[in-house]
């Protein structure tokens, strides 16, 4: 995160990337149309160019998706504040249900709904950063960490040393820590 703060684009891009779709689907539950929910995803992230620099962990139950959660909340209202002045504007009771429907804070990961977030943000940081390793790497850090397989059965199934499998996982782990730890808070 310091580095988006720095305001680095490839950060940015990455945070878009990682937390984009996360922002577009808590819009949507909101009840918003796709292409109001692309409208206050952008929002959040032009918002956020200018707000990531207040962005502090002060207690444990701190975290950068709850924060993030606020914003994108507070831009759904005022996507709705925008639209009931509009003469056009039709269901408004519609619209105020939504509101009063919308959580005050994001799910927490002792939910089903929070866990898959956080599932689904871990997924989108590992598609980020495949890419830039090769295959073999990719695998004996897929099968250790994530299929749970001992190093030593990794090694031999590829006919490399283990040494060579623990070095591979901690590349992977280190380049995930690297680009997302402060990100990845959950």
């Amino acid at each position: 995160m310091s580095r988006a703060k720095s305001n680095e684009p490839a950060a940015w891009e990455r945070l878009s990337k990682l937390y984009g779709p996360l922002v577009y689907q808590w819009a949507r539950m909101a009840g918003l149309q796709p292409d109001d929910a692309s409208d206050v995803m952008q929002a959040v992230f032009v918002s956020l160019t200018k707000k990531l620099v207040q962005f502090r962990v002060r207690n444990e139950n701190d975290s950068f998706r709850g924060w993030l959660y606020s914003v994108t909340r507070n831009k759904v209202r005022d996507h709705f504040r925008k639209a009931q002045k509009q003469i056009h504007a039709a269901g408004g009771t519609a619209a105020q249900i939504g509101l009063e429907q919308l959580p005050e804070s994001a799910p927490t990961t002792d939910s089903a709904e929070g866990r898959s977030e956080v599932d689904s943000l871990y997924r989108r940081a590992l598609q980020i950063v495949q890419g830039e390793f090769e295959g073999r790497t990719w695998i004996c850090f897929w099968r250790t960490t994530v299929e749970g397989d001992a190093p030593a059965d990794v090694a031999a199934s590829m006919n490399i040393s283990v040494w060579a499998v623990y070095k591979a996982r901690s590349r992977v782990l280190q380049r995930l820590r690297e680009e997302f730890g402060d990100l990845l808070d959950e």
